[in-house]
């Protein structure tokens, strides 16, 4: 697979509206590999802009290698040197998949340092105010190309069982679990955000991108928190999914979650 071409996003506010929303439909398949998009003056009127806005954002896509433009062929989806389908995650089978996450992709270690746990980790892993952990920050890459931002916070009495090169050739999971950590579950939450400079360079896009902004919590047998994950992940390389079943009669019937089955699994 060859790596994406760094993207940046184009000047103006309607150029960068323009260029988001097309690049959201050919990263999701409404707009597949080989498809030519509407004529310029075409565009101009579906998103109310002018022409030279829509120049701008479609300059910008063809810089990021999403699209091809020719002079009298007009501009092509060209998605050939970009990563296949996004990385899915089912959210009801959470754990098992991380685990085999850690083994199919690679991770680069950026920073290893210890420090006092910010508030917000400290309130999370509910430990002391002002306790030491381990601070990592890692790259995680899928066939080469970088798709997450990932900065974990460790208690230092379980992260001194391990150095800075154990962490930058053994996913965390393991080391914890070589630590005697016995992992019971985590808690998860997903919302956006949108990548600044340093984000940005790591994961090869442009400043301003879309991600997705995932935080979470893992505990062990005796609920203690051993691991506090901030994660941001490139959403055209990586998604989340949760398959759902009716359940209940007459006007209690309602969506539940699946727990440990896949979305195949799913009607």
């Amino acid at each position: 697979m060859n790596k994406p071409a760094k993207s940046r996003l184009p000047d103006g506010a309607k150029a960068r509206r323009v260029y988001l929303s097309l690049r959201d439909q050919i990263a999701d398949g409404r707009l597949a590999d080989g498809v030519t998009l509407p004529a310029e003056q075409k565009l101009t009127e579906i998103f109310g802009v002018s022409r030279v806005t829509i120049r701008r954002a479609l300059d910008a896509l063809a810089e990021a290698g999403l699209v091809t433009r020719r002079a009298g062929s007009g501009t092509t989806v060209s998605t050939s040197g970009q990563p296949n389908r996004p990385m899915a995650m089912n959210l009801a089978t959470l754990m098992p998949q991380l685990v085999e996450m850690g083994r199919n992709t690679t991770a680069r270690l950026l920073s290893f340092s210890y420090d006092t746990a910010p508030e917000f980790v400290a309130r999370a892993l509910q430990i002391e105010s002002g306790e030491q952990v381990q601070v990592a920050i890692r790259v995680r890459s899928a066939d080469g190309t970088p798709f997450s931002h990932l900065t974990t916070y460790v208690p230092a009495e379980i992260a001194s069982n391990y150095s800075e090169n154990d962490l930058a050739t053994t996913p965390l999971f393991k080391l914890l679990e070589l630590s005697g950590v016995q992992i019971r579950d985590a808690h998860q939450s997903v919302s956006a955000s949108l990548a600044g400079p340093e984000v940005a360079d790591a994961l090869g896009i442009a400043v301003g991108s879309a991600l997705l902004s995932l935080r979470r919590v893992v505990r062990d047998v005796d609920g203690n928190g051993v691991e506090y994950l901030s994660g941001l992940y490139r959403p055209d390389m990586f998604q989340l999914e949760m398959p759902l079943t009716r359940v209940g009669d007459g006007g209690a019937r309602h969506w539940q979650p699946a727990i440990g089955k896949s979305s195949e699994d799913t009607p």
